[in-house]
């Protein structure tokens, strides 16, 4: 008999929360993960763990609540996760980002949004 699965809701906020927890806690290593550059790029750690404590707060929010509230963090993070491709494309248009690294932190948020909306359709 197969183990039951763990919902996508469950499975986004723990993946969120892994995310989250690695940016701020190790940026650097992190970012280079996304083909950046942290030693070029001081603050980029910084900002980076502005985005893990947001993915953080977005997880628990999501294992901390049932029913409408967590399809609010769901929403939630559909939006965040929009934004951040839009900032992507963004950044790679104006050359900010290499191309490589434009694919992988656009091609993260689109498939985090995607996640998210099969988890509203879920729950």
């Amino acid at each position: 008999r197969m183990p039951p699965t763990m919902p996508l809701s469950k499975q986004l906020a723990t993946l969120r929360l892994a995310i989250g927890a690695g940016a701020w806690a190790a940026p650097n290593s992190t970012g280079k993960l996304f083909g950046l550059d942290p030693v070029g790029n001081p603050q980029a750690s910084y900002l980076a763990r502005l985005f893990g404590v947001r993915d953080i707060a977005l997880g628990a929010g999501v294992l901390s609540s049932e029913g409408a509230d967590r399809q609010r963090w769901l929403q939630l993070g559909i939006a965040c996760d929009l934004a951040d491709a839009a900032a992507g494309v963004l950044a790679g248009r104006a050359g900010e980002l290499p191309r490589w690294s434009t694919v992988l932190v656009t091609g993260t948020a689109l498939v985090a949004a995607a996640q998210g909306v099969l988890a509203l359709r879920e729950s």
